[in-house]
């Protein structure tokens, strides 16, 4: 089937509508948020309005052997939703319906195309809580969610998106529509295939709908704030939360370069000092007297360890002003050129190590590089900051990039922890996993999609 009778042939499935082929709209759609990812030309981006034509897409596209890249909002940072020359690019922003919410069972069924704060808001209207909260809540969506096992800023207490999947229903390479999971709270049988999909970022299937668990609405968060002269000391509370299993529903870091820069950006004063090398935010969302309790020990162990500011407050909005530090800290980047973000994990007892060792880096490049991250669980995001236009700093941040990778591995870390490998850490996951874990992906993939059909080329190569 040549191209052109594959785009007709779409349109007459679809509506000539959902069939987008004008280069300059194909463009918007070609790529993520990562820089670094390389991206081609789709042949046409389809808009199904519903699974079944999902399932007309992805057999149309077979028997034209023309691969398929599915696509959320575009919020990824890994490149995995970066379109190959002559795909076509599936978005499914359009099946964004919130099907079921279930409270008696704290359950919801879900359609990818569903922005994730949409469905929180929704949920919460029931006493309930989604825990996933990416960065990007405010206009990434589930599927890109689902697709990329996302995180976020609470995964130290409630974990990261698998951990509140029950089921998902996906359209597999021959167009059939797998159902897996359960919607009981313990299910054994079989595979635990719904976890094989999350994190796959579209390179076994379609996810077109999702069975969630669902949490009892939190309390409203208190929170707390930590100032340290060094950022071994601040290494160490973390170390130290950890071993004495406190559990809070937020723990941040931030270092230097990241307090100067929101502080420059909102025109306020965090109140950490000058001399301030990291600061530490967490929160309780356990309410009353075992969130005063569970502050006072965090903040404790801070002291202990050397911190020279220990702040508490129940004051909702003064607790919205100090996370707005850390979440606006890309935002802020941005006043010094453009940002490229690292995602890597180590363990909670190195995060103190990572921080010098970027620190290191950005000396050695020549680049501002800041550090934020999910203290709670050692996920950090050194941010390396260039001029776009100038080829040497660009080359430069590259090879910053990839040091940060080396670095957060020889801590014993992994190169992703929440975005995802897409195209830009293919070679990295090689090195993390080993030749016999490469041996079992493409055995996998093989198997599920043996045409190789589905986003060919992201996370690896199937020689």
């Amino acid at each position: 089937m040549s191209d052109e009778a594959l785009v007709t042939r779409l349109r007459d499935l679809l509506g000539r509508s959902a069939v987008l082929t004008d280069s300059d709209v194909t463009a918007s759609y070609a790529r993520d948020m990562m820089p670094l990812a390389p991206s081609g030309r789709p042949l046409a981006v389809v808009l199904p309005a519903n699974v079944e034509e999902v399932q007309a897409v992805v057999k149309a596209c077979a028997e034209a052997g023309v691969p398929i890249v599915p696509r959320g909002a575009g919020s990824g940072l890994s490149g995995a939703a970066n379109a190959i020359d002559g795909c076509v690019t599936l978005a499914l922003t359009k099946l964004n319906e919130i099907v079921e919410i279930d409270p008696g069972n704290r359950l919801a069924v879900v359609q990818p195309g569903v922005v994730n704060l949409d469905f929180r808001n929704a949920v919460e209207k029931h006493g309930l809580f989604y825990p996933p909260d990416p960065s990007s809540y405010d206009w990434c969506t589930i599927g890109g969610n689902l697709s990329t096992n996302a995180g976020g800023l609470c995964c130290v207490k409630y974990g990261v998106t698998t951990d509140s999947v029950l089921g998902l229903e996906v359209v597999l390479a021959d167009g059939s529509l797998l159902k897996t999971g359960r919607r009981t709270v313990k299910g054994v049988a079989g595979y635990d295939l719904a976890r094989l999909f999350v994190g796959s970022e579209g390179t076994l299937g379609v996810i077109t709908q999702a069975t969630v668990q669902l949490k009892p609405l939190p309390q409203a968060p208190a929170t707390f704030v930590a100032g340290f002269t060094t950022t071994e000391a601040a290494g160490e509370a973390v170390a130290r939360v950890v071993r004495e299993g406190l559990v809070p529903s937020l723990l941040e870091i931030m270092d230097a370069s990241s307090i100067k820069a929101s502080e420059a950006y909102l025109k306020t004063d965090l109140g950490a000092g000058s001399d301030c090398q990291a600061l530490l935010l967490g929160q309780s969302d356990a309410g009353g007297e075992v969130a005063r309790r569970e502050l006072a020990a965090l903040e404790q162990i801070c002291v202990d360890c050397g911190a020279d500011l220990a702040y508490t407050t129940e004051d909702l909005e003064e607790g919205r002003m100090l996370l707005q530090a850390r979440r606006v800290v890309l935002t802020a980047l941005e006043t010094y050129g453009q940002w490229l973000t690292d995602d890597v994990c180590v363990p909670r007892t190195r995060i103190a190590e990572l921080i010098r060792g970027c620190e290191k880096i950005g000396e050695e490049v020549g680049l501002r590089i800041a550090v934020v991250g999910h203290a709670g669980d050692g996920n950090m995001h050194p941010t390396i900051v260039y001029q776009p236009d100038d080829p040497d700093e660009f080359a430069r941040a590259r090879r910053a990039f990839d040091e940060i990778l080396e670095v957060g591995l020889s801590l014993g870390g992994t190169v992703t922890g929440e975005h995802g490998v897409g195209k830009i850490k293919r070679e990295w996951l090689e090195r993390e996993i080993g030749p016999v874990g490469m041996r079992v992906h493409r055995q996998i993939k093989a198997a599920l999609d043996p045409e190789n059909l589905f986003n060919p080329g992201s996370m690896f190569s199937m020689t």
